[in-house]
């Protein structure tokens, strides 16, 4: 695994932990629809379903983790969703949603994990 793929890995655990306690219980992690891609994290909500995407990112590198979900990435969240949809069964009661959790890494001291809800 590249530094990069390291970098992810870390911040999506990071993820799962702020997800799980602000209640809500992780379902799937790296979840793939043959080519059409993958969604870093399904959770449930109450009786929503999250498709979750992760931005992790080093402070003072490059942008901040919410600028990664741009219209074209938004499109293809909702592709996905409609794919997990398709292969698990109708929407539950809550719907879906898509969500996005930014990690930012600072130089020193503790990760900054951001949840946005409803991103897309």
């Amino acid at each position: 695994m590249n530094a990069t793929g390291a970098l992810g890995q870390y911040g999506e655990r990071l993820a799962v932990r702020r997800l799980s306690q602000a209640g809500m219980t992780v379902i799937a992690r790296n979840w793939r629809c043959g080519r059409r891609g993958e969604i870093d994290i399904v959770a449930r909500d109450g009786d929503a379903v999250v498709v979750c995407e992760v931005k992790t990112r080093r402070a003072g590198t490059f942008e901040h983790p919410s600028a990664g979900v741009t219209p074209a990435k938004a499109d293809r969240l909702r592709r996905l969703a409609a794919c997990w949809l398709d292969r698990h069964g109708a929407p539950p009661p809550g719907g879906i949603r898509i969500d996005l959790v930014g990690v930012l890494l600072p130089r020193r001291g503790a990760p900054v994990v951001e949840h946005v809800r409803g991103v897309a």
